[in-house]
């Protein structure tokens, strides 16, 4: 799970329209193709994404996902872990995830991730500068953690991020002491690109990496792996 600032991991919600394209079901790294121009529908189907053994889903938010995401916060491991504020009852999250599905960041895109039609996470494409954005993804809650569902997640949404989106580059940051989240953005080839800020990791002073990821390289990737 990604150790990022709040600004990946504030619960903030996905607009009901989201962009999509006319293919329904894709195979994670098998597109090779130039990104489609993506357009606006009110109902989205599920698109689907096979990663070696887990097949992941990707739809955005709706207002029945607010008690899902709320009950997350009663777990004290995840929320240690993703900085969130751990919460005596989900009903203390539950108005805040309501408010924020209702009202989206127009900046992010977010979208559910789900595993046999189970939320199991959500992923971020933040930012407002066009043909760059900046990747976030959790799993939750920690039960779920060491099955490869966050590699598998990170994975569908740099690719919905190049081959939906059309966009030129992503970019992330993980904690250092976070090395399970380092080792994530690594598995997904993206480069590194400087270091950030200091942080706190679980009581550790530690500091953010940076990471990135062209549209050309990951497009050059899909095309060697499907040698």
């Amino acid at each position: 799970m990604s150790g990022k600032r709040l600004r990946i991991l504030d619960e903030r919600a996905l607009p009901m329209l989201v962009m999509v394209c006319d293919r329904r079901i894709r195979v994670c790294g098998s597109c090779n193709a130039p990104a489609r121009t993506p357009t606006v529908r009110s109902t989205v189907p599920l698109r689907k994404w096979l990663t070696s053994d887990v097949v992941i889903s990707l739809r955005p938010l709706i207002a029945a996902d607010a008690s899902t995401l709320a009950s997350w916060a009663v777990d004290p491991v995840f929320c240690a872990h993703a900085g969130w504020r751990l919460r005596e009852s989900p009903v203390d999250a539950l108005e805040w995830w309501q408010n924020a599905i209702v009202h989206a960041d127009p900046k992010l895109v977010r979208l559910l991730a789900l595993s046999d039609s189970d939320p199991v996470g959500y992923v971020d494409l933040h930012g407002d500068e066009g043909g760059r954005r900046e990747l976030g993804y959790l799993v939750g809650p920690s039960a779920r953690w060491g099955q490869g569902l966050g590699t598998a997640v990170a994975r569908c949404a740099l690719e919905f991020g190049f081959t939906e989106l059309g966009l030129e580059s992503i970019w992330a940051e993980a904690i250092e002491a976070n090395t399970a989240s380092v080792r994530v953005l690594r598995r997904l080839s993206m480069q590194p690109a400087g270091v950030g800020n200091r942080a706190e990791f679980l009581g550790a002073r530690s500091r953010y990496l940076m990471f990135e990821l062209s549209r050309h390289d990951w497009f050059e990737r899909q095309t060697e792996s499907a040698r």
